[in-house]
């Protein structure tokens, strides 16, 4: 599979996942369960979908538009459970048209973009990609993970349910 149809696929899976978790129990738990301290890296579920959405937000100005945005990874985007959810919602629907825009060459070069603190980087542009949807996958199990001990069962997120989706249809 050459790189743009398997980071394609994986842009799908990236909105799939998104959406299965924000739909599934973590849509029904308490305001209280939302802000409360879950022993997650950024403390609650509030605190996490919004770090899934700046980190997104981050990583597709990097990708999409040549662009460092300077936000800390503990920033608080949106208050409000409804406004944070929307946003992530809407984030993750990006990747699939700007992926459909590159020509193959591009995954072969080279991404170039500023940390927060100011440092220069380049580093392949493939893993680099492949880095942005996988730190999205780490948090969504910490967060299918918090459900589970709320007393809830989280949704299945694996990948392979989404293959098999589309191989049915």
């Amino acid at each position: 599979m050459q790189l743009q149809k398997y980071f394609a696929s994986l842009a799908r899976y990236h909105a799939w996942a998104t959406a299965r978790l924000l739909d599934s129990n973590l849509a029904s738990i308490s305001d209280d369960e939302w802000h409360r301290n879950s022993g997650l890296y950024f403390g609650s579920v509030h605190r996490t979908i919004n770090h899934l959405l700046v980190t997104d937000n981050i990583w597709y100005a990097r990708f999409a538009e040549n662009h460092s945005l300077r936000l800390a990874l503990d920033t608080e985007l949106h208050r409000e459970r409804a406004s944070v959810v929307a946003g992530l919602s809407a984030a993750v629907q990006r990747w699939s048209p700007w992926l459909a825009t590159l020509d193959a060459a591009r995954f072969e070069g080279d991404l170039v973009y500023t940390r927060n603190n100011g440092e220069s980087v380049r580093i392949p542009f493939a893993p680099a990609l492949g880095h942005a949807f996988n730190h999205a996958t780490h948090h969504r199990g910490q967060l299918s993970a918090a459900l589970t001990a709320m007393g809830r069962p989280g949704p299945e997120l694996d990948w392979v349910y989404l293959l098999q989706q589309r191989a049915r249809t």
